[in-house]
């Protein structure tokens, strides 16, 4: 008989596992859904990356296990991208490290940087991997509330004195899922002081740190002095490059805690297929002109949306970065009362923003990973299916 093991018990089904499911209901019954939930990139992979793991694909040398810690030109061209983007100069052998995919590297620098019942910090609403990876590795998740008066980053200042003192981790998350909202040099400095003076280690998840509009530039927390001596950011060239399926990002900044994620690793897989790391290297060589000409249609995408929900009158605000948009739920429903009845009633799937944690309540998310014109047929579907208007 199997038994499900204590620290599963508070992790619940992955949300947008059972909201496929419910898409999957729907579609069998005829329904058109329009799926704004899951934030996974329509546009294609920019065709250079594509040629270089075709022309990698002739090399049979590349069907060897790769390097544990990840190929050296993959490596190498993250380190040259840090310097060309942030000015950060890193080591390529002692401070990047390849992953399959920010997502794992994740979930697996939780087991390597903590031990059994240490506290772990973390944004709420936030990405669900943070908490459910810290239940896997038997600590306790503490939540930072990420509030709209505070610009939707954490108050260090509020944090009980006795859950610092048992923290191990922190983690942050900018530009932000859910909540789109970014972060300056002053408050990664702030954070780092917070860390340094707290012994507690910083994992910034980067993973939209390229998908930013209007001029706005997100910096990497590398840039703060002093930041490698706490803090480890993890990038990923998904959302960046639209390489979702390929499963690819990086770990860089803190040499020890970079050593403890590679034990762990080294011990669970052997990093990721070698034709795909060198067109990850090739993406990040590349004049990143691609990252720029989809980011315009992302902002196109946004424009256009937040219009038409204003139209309806659910009003918020323009995201510098990330490609989601957090909105306020219409008055008389919660998060997720709302998300159900736009599924059912309209065949459209937004995540409410309790998925993502309590302080979500009163939010929905978007993604814009859909055209335009789907985008808008939404919007159209809540307006006339739910009478939603000013």
């Amino acid at each position: 008989m199997v038994v499900k093991p204590q620290r599963l018990q508070n992790i619940p089904p992955y949300l947008f596992h059972e909201i496929n499911k419910k898409k999957r209901e729907l579609e069998e019954q005829g329904v058109h859904v329009i799926d704004l939930g899951i934030g996974c990139p329509d546009l294609p992979t920019p065709k250079h990356i594509v040629e270089r793991l075709k022309s990698e694909m002739d090399d049979p040398n590349n069907f060897k296990y790769p390097g544990y810690s990840g190929c050296g030109e993959f490596r190498e061209a993250v380190a040259h991208f840090y310097k060309k983007r942030f000015d950060v100069s890193l080591d390529a052998e002692s401070e990047v490290l390849a992953l399959i995919g920010s997502k794992e590297g994740i979930g697996h620098f939780i087991s390597a940087v903590i031990d059994p019942g240490d506290i772990v910090l973390i944004p709420n609403p936030g990405y669900p991997v943070y908490q459910a990876a810290t239940y896997l590795a038997n600590g306790v998740p503490y939540s930072m509330p990420l509030l709209k008066e505070n610009g939707f980053l954490p108050d260090f200042s509020s944090l009980p004195r006795d859950v610092v003192q048992k923290a191990k981790l922190m983690f942050l998350n900018y530009p932000g899922n859910p909540t789109a909202a970014v972060a300056d040099g002053h408050f990664f400095r702030e954070a780092v002081t917070f860390a340094k003076q707290n012994g507690i280690i910083i994992a910034h998840d980067a993973a939209y740190q390229m998908v930013t509009f209007d001029g706005y530039k997100a910096p990497s927390i590398l840039q703060v002095e002093g930041a490698r001596e706490v803090a480890v950011e993890f990038g990923s060239l998904s959302k960046t490059y639209n390489m979702t399926g390929w499963r690819l990002g990086y770990a860089t900044g803190n040499k020890a805690a970079l050593s403890l994620l590679s034990i762990v690793k080294s011990n669970m897989d052997t990093s990721q297929f070698l034709p795909i790391q060198k067109a990850g290297a090739t993406a990040l060589l590349s004049d990143q002109r691609c990252v720029e000409e989809y980011n315009l249609i992302y902002q196109e995408r946004q424009d256009a949306m937040i219009a038409a929900l204003r139209d309806i009158g659910i009003d918020t605000d323009a995201p510098k970065g990330s490609f989601f948009i957090w909105a306020p739920v219409p008055d008389g429903y919660t998060s997720g009362e709302f998300a159900s009845k736009v599924l059912e009633e309209a065949g459209v799937i937004v995540t409410p923003g309790t998925a993502f944690g309590e302080y979500g309540e009163g939010y929905f998310r978007i993604s814009l990973s859909v055209p335009t014109n789907k985008l808008l047929e939404a919007a159209n579907r809540m307006k006339t299916k739910l009478a939603i208007c000013r």
